[in-house]
């Protein structure tokens, strides 16, 4: 028992003899679970005894100037670093020497000139970077190639000239979704590597508010992202502006007004996919009709489906040649239009190379010959007047009127007539007088069956 507690005693005396911890959180910054913030202290210097646990670091709104090598060495565990509002205008080799764990970096607000390409080295895992609102006039070729994690990077409000746009690659940023280059002083863009950029990448490309020079390159390229409704042109369409043969004060809003690029070949430009729909396409019955395909796909291995109001999906496999039949390069023939012929025609061009596709619709109305029109009119009406004829022959030109032909009076027979003046039917009796029978005579399209005791009508159903 004794030398148990001898040992306690020996064991506390040791820990009243070491140094003090370094863990202990700087007098300035206010330190809880897993963050450290020393936002607002007047630091003119990273503190030294930062601790080393932390995950979050918030060094903002200060007076540092640079950054030394291994600032961050004892942090391994740092994943978010902010560092906005300073005053730093370079970054040493090593900087972030043992801080590969870092996922968010934001140095905005700060007076750097020049982001060398040594300035990230070692983060690898780095998935944000914020660089707006410094200084910066050059970012150098090798300053992102390292950073294979990245998905969004801020270039905006700088003074940049180039971009190495060449430098990102599908295999080098395979997660990059934005890279924002707005509100910079670029005049002319490598269109080419623009071009090459992978697509993610175009889509979240922010390139609004710079002094591009207009041209027809670059008209072509913002043509066919707006064609796409990429959100970097859908949500900053007046801010896109450029300058007619390098004018300042000669700016257009290209996305509005476009008619200085009525000269330029646009379709051409970028194979993307585009919906072209024609104008209608009027045919007589029997005639020879040729849809063709043409779309903005020019590769030369291309496969073509069509979709026929009256034939459905069609394609090299189930034309049937009887009918219709098609060409290589997508053109669809029908020998003899028919009127169920007439209806929308879509013809699909698909790139399975390069995974694009491209659609034209063509309004086809298969018409009857006028001559036949006509006739069948002039038919009709003919039609109507001898049916005409026929009942006035049949009312006035009653047969079998000679005196020779004649018959025992027939019965006394009421016909139900109907006399415009009066709402209810008349019942009127042949006499024997047969002069007047035919002044007196009415057609009866139905006639009541009477009894004894008086009229009765049949119901019929």
């Amino acid at each position: 028992m004794i030398a148990r507690i001898n040992r306690i005693i020996l064991i506390l005396v040791l820990l009243c003899l070491l140094p003090p911890s370094k863990e202990t959180c700087p007098s300035m910054c206010l330190c809880t679970s897993d963050t450290v913030s020393c936002s607002s202290s007047g630091l003119t210097k990273i503190p030294k005894s930062l601790p080393s646990y932390a995950n979050t670091l918030d060094l903002s709104h200060n007076q540092m100037s640079w950054l030394g090598p291994g600032s961050f060495s004892r942090m391994s565990r740092l994943e978010n670093l902010w560092m906005a509002h300073n005053q730093i205008s370079s970054l040493a080799i090593g900087a972030f020497e043992n801080a590969s764990s870092l996922r968010y970096l934001d140095l905005s607000s700060n007076k750097l000139q020049t982001v060398e390409q040594h300035y990230f080295e070692g983060l690898w895992r780095l998935e944000e970077l914020i660089l707006f609102n410094n200084k910066i006039t050059k970012v150098e070729a090798g300053t992102l190639t390292g950073l294979s994690s990245l998905k969004k990077a801020y270039f905006s409000l700088n003074r940049i000239t180039h971009f190495p746009f060449f430098s990102i690659q599908d295999h080098s940023h395979p997660f990059l979704a934005m890279l924002d280059l707005s509100s910079n002083i670029m005049t002319h863009l490598p269109w080419q590597d623009v071009k090459a950029l992978p697509r993610s990448v175009q889509r979240g490309l922010y390139l609004h508010n710079n002094s591009l020079i207009c041209d027809c390159s670059m008209y072509s390229m913002f043509w066919h992202w707006d064609l796409r409704g990429y959100p970097s042109l859908r949500e900053f369409t007046d801010e896109h502006t450029c300058t007619i043969y390098g004018e300042p004060r000669a700016s257009i809003r290209f996305l509005r007004q476009n008619r200085f690029f009525n000269n330029c070949s646009v379709e051409k430009a970028v194979s993307l996919p585009v919906t072209v729909l024609l104008s209608k396409v009027l045919v007589s019955e029997g005639q020879r009709l040729r849809l063709d395909c043409q779309t903005s796909l020019s590769s030369a291995n291309l496969s073509f489906t069509w979709f026929s109001p009256s034939q459905g999906y069609i394609t090299q496999y189930n034309i049937d040649d009887t009918l219709m039949s098609m060409f290589a390069n997508g053109t669809l023939e029908i020998r003899a239009a028919k009127v169920n012929d007439s209806g929308l025609y879509v013809c699909t061009a698909v790139d399975g190379k390069e995974a694009l596709n491209a659609t034209r619709e063509i309004n086809v109305t298969v018409l009857l010959p006028e001559v036949g029109s006509f006739s069948t009119g002039y038919t009709t009406l003919l039609g109507c007047v001898v049916t005409m004829v026929v009942i006035l022959v049949y009312l006035y030109l009653t047969p079998c009127r000679c005196s020779c032909c004649k018959q025992p009076n027939p019965p006394v027979i009421p016909v139900a007539t109907y006399e415009p003046e009066n709402s209810m039917p008349v019942f009127s009796s042949c006499t024997a007088d047969r002069g007047k029978s035919h002044l007196n005579k009415h057609v009866a399209f139905m006639q009541p069956m009477l009894s004894e005791e008086g009229p009765e009508w049949t119901h019929e159903s």
